[in-house]
Order: structure tokens, then sequence, then C-alpha cells
């Protein structure tokens, strides 16, 4: 399973969500040096590492930012803790203005 699928299908399961969007920004991010295994390397923008997820579920009605970011960084854990290096999150209750 790729990470994106892994990604996805963990936060449905969790947020039960109205919209949800996980977009794989790997490649914008070539060229960038990342340490890895305590060397510094230049990123070749291949794979799965860098991901954008826009959420809107009733479950973050009455959230604070911060508490909607640390329950999606805790509902993939097992991703941040392996292969992805960057994950920009964009959670809204239904209702809230999205820039999306």
């Amino acid at each position: 399973m790729s990470i994106q699928t892994s990604i996805e299908e963990k936060l449905s399961r969790a947020f039960r969500p109205e919209r949800l969007s996980v977009i794989n920004e790997s490649h914008l991010h070539a060229g960038h040096h990342h340490v890895e295994s305590g060397h510094h390397a230049k990123f070749d923008g291949e794979g799965e590492t860098h991901f954008r997820v826009r959420l809107v579920s009733p479950l973050f009605a009455g959230m604070s930012r911060i508490e909607r970011h640390r329950a999606v960084n805790a509902a993939l854990a097992d991703e941040l803790a392996g292969g992805v290096h960057a994950l920009a999150i964009e959670p809204a209750a239904p209702g809230e203005k999205t820039r999306w």
C-alpha cells in the first residue's frame, strides 16, 4: 500500500471527513537538502515524503487549530516516524471558510 493511500484511509477512519484531499507534494521539494542517517543529502523529489492534507471534519468543531494539528499528527504517527518528512495540514470544521 502506498503512503498516500495509508494516509487517506487513516484520516477517513479517524475523522469521518466531509471533504478530504491528500496531495503528494514531494516533487515540489526536489533539490532541497535534508538529513538522512546523519548525512546531508539533496532530495531528488521522488517518492512519497511530502504531503498536504486538506480535511473538513465535524470532529474539528470546537477544537483550536493546534488541537486539530495534534489530532492529525497523532493519527499519522507511523507515517511521520517513517518516510514522511513534511506534512502540511489544512483542517476545518464544516461551515468554516477554507482557501481551497
